[in-house]
């Protein structure tokens, strides 16, 4: 195993709390990892000018890989500020973003006696997120992107994935209201699966899909999606996990991947010790195992993280732990 660089983007809020609780346990599992720190988020913006500063770019470019928190996006638009998440996906081409769900131990009420095993595998550069709007009169326009050559790609990574696992892909769009844009999304990736002859494929509209991740979620392996549906989903799946706190991401191009929790940056709880950390340390596993291909390093996190969750809980799960406790009972089963 050569040299592991990361780049560590703590972010706005809880971010700069939730970050070094995951850097900490990465740097237990692997000793040798080097780290460089960068900066981003709408803290960054309002101090420089740019939500995503060439420096932290480069930063990213020569380590590989990040670890980025969360940002404090305005809900209007401001002059001069982008998303530096979305910033990153689109300089990176980071084109899958991958949201797996796993039951949290005695946790889960909705769903009796029923392990929740599913990862949503979401289209990470087009859709609405292609960030193309604009007024026309009174009208305000956004225009929605979907390619074949895009969706042929994130639907071979899901693909691949169930291969890997119970060998059930579900695309999920909406074609019948929308035949051009998530009729072009299926068929290729239903072109693309004719390589994947052992794989079975599935399509639901979105709206079953959303219903049924909510009902019975442990009926799903894969789920691919397009850029909206699939922030919409993964989140709505996180019920099943324990919540926003302890949901994880990994964001995957060609030769770069940005790990990141699906939580925002939290300004209720930030500065207050008692953010979740889980969904951090959490990603920093799926950049070991779908980045650096350290299987056994995630392993062993992913391990720890449950275990410690079997034993002590955030207050976003009914308990009374820190964010400090949390993190030392993880580093506790490394």
């Amino acid at each position: 195993m050569g040299d592991l660089n990361l780049c560590v983007i703590r972010g706005d809020g809880v971010g700069a709390e939730v970050i070094p609780a995951a850097v900490r346990v990465l740097k237990r599992v692997l000793p040798s990892l080097n780290t460089i720190d960068a900066d981003a988020g709408w803290n960054c913006f309002t101090r420089t000018g740019s939500a995503l500063p060439d420096e932290t770019v480069n930063r990213i470019t020569e380590c590989g890989a990040a670890l980025f928190g969360a940002t404090s996006s305005p809900s209007k638009k401001v002059a001069g500020y982008s998303s530096p998440i979305i910033g990153m996906r689109k300089r990176f081409d980071l084109y899958a973003n991958l949201r797996p769900v796993l039951s949290l131990p005695s946790y889960n009420t909705t769903i009796q006696d029923a392990l929740v095993n599913l990862l949503l595998v979401r289209e990470n550069t087009q859709g609405l997120y292609a960030q193309r709007e604009y007024m026309r009169g009174d009208e305000a326009i956004a225009e929605r992107v979907i390619t074949a050559a895009a969706s042929a790609r994130v639907g071979k990574i899901a693909l691949q994935l169930a291969q890997s696992r119970q060998k059930i892909l579900a695309i999920v769009h909406k074609a019948n209201i929308l035949p051009l844009t998530d009729g072009t999304f299926r068929d290729a990736i239903r072109a693309e699966a004719r390589n994947f002859p052992a794989v079975e494929i599935r399509e639901l509209l979105i709206d079953t899909a959303a219903l049924q991740i909510a009902t019975k979620p442990q009926s799903f392996d894969v789920i691919v999606t397009t850029n909206l549906f699939g922030d919409i989903l993964s989140d709505l799946a996180s019920m099943h996990c324990g919540g926003m706190g302890v949901a994880p991401s990994l964001n995957m191009g060609a030769s770069v991947a940005i790990a990141e929790p699906v939580h925002g940056s939290a300004p209720d709880i930030a500065g207050r010790g008692i953010a979740n950390p889980c969904g951090a340390i959490l990603s920093a596993a799926l950049l070991c195992r779908h980045h650096w291909n350290l299987r056994d390093a995630a392993d062993l996190i992913e391990r720890a993280c449950f275990a410690a969750l079997a034993s002590i809980r955030t207050v976003d799960l009914g308990g009374a732990a820190s964010t400090e406790q949390m993190t030392e009972a993880v580093l506790a089963h490394c």
